[in-house]
């Protein structure tokens, strides 16, 4: 018989330094996960906590880019220390190689690597952690779901039925493992035109209908908006450079949303 995954009994343990940790997940890729957990973490910051940012994507790192950060981190003997951006603590694999440097790395590397982030680097008096999810449901998700004590996980989604089977996987496995979910966000949601008119590119009421069909909360929706992408690019952040943004007022609004379940 298969043994059941949420039902093994595992140390968890929080990541020291830290009061919650919160995963963005998804469980497939290209649905905008690294760029939500930028903008929520300085959401959250924006709004007067204090927080951590750790990108748990060792094959495909965003962070480096995304903050716009160059530097290795140092370490004071016995831990490293985290890189400082925008007031936001941050650790990722990017950061300690280069930038087009593949990871070629087994599953048991990469399990040590993610050990590494949460049991060896000196975060300090975080309110909260966000942590990058890779896609996918694999070592990475086992890992922090059955040793790490994490406080809760958003699941991000494009609104296209392509996308939502993946979402639908990834949900059904964080169950298993008695992770709570916080709740989805409908990312890419829709696109205003110059027109004034709004346009459902990839499909409409994907992501809520899912919600409802698992019982989960349905956070919201944000739309697409090329300032998003273009201040990514350029590692600034839109919620950091342009905090009274139509898109950086959705994300105040997730930040003070989550700050209400926690606090």
């Amino acid at each position: 018989m298969k043994e059941n995954l949420g039902q093994k009994r595992f140390q968890k343990n929080p990541i020291k330094g830290t009061k919650y940790t919160i995963a963005v997940s998804s469980a497939k890729g290209g649905v905008g996960k690294s760029t939500f957990a930028t903008n929520l973490a300085i959401a959250l910051k924006k709004i007067g906590l204090k927080v951590g940012l750790l990108d748990a994507d060792i094959y495909g790192p965003s962070l480096p880019k995304l903050f716009s950060i160059k530097g290795k981190p140092e370490s004071d003997g016995q831990n490293l220390i985290p890189i400082s951006k925008y007031d936001i603590q941050c650790m990722s694999i990017g950061f300690l190689t280069d930038e087009q440097t593949p990871m070629i790395w087994r599953g048991p590397m990469v399990t040590s690597a993610i050990k590494t982030f949460t049991q060896k680097v000196a975060w300090k008096d975080l309110d909260f952690i966000i942590v990058d999810m890779p896609p996918g449901t694999g070592d990475t998700q086992l890992t922090f779901s059955q040793e790490i004590n994490m406080d809760g996980v958003i699941i991000i989604s494009t609104p296209q039925e392509i996308a939502l089977q993946d979402v639908r996987r990834g949900i059904k496995m964080f169950d298993k493992l008695k992770v709570n979910i916080i709740g989805l966000i409908d990312n890419m949601s829709y696109f205003i035109g110059d027109d004034g008119k709004k346009y459902s590119i990839f499909g409409d009421g994907g992501v809520k209908k899912t919600a409802e069909e698992f019982k989960k909360d349905f956070l919201g929706e944000i739309p697409i908006n090329p300032d998003i992408g273009k201040q990514g690019d350029l590692g600034l952040p839109i919620v950091e450079s342009n905090p009274e943004h139509e898109v950086s007022k959705i994300y105040i609004k997730f930040a003070e949303k989550i700050k209400s379940i926690y606090f």
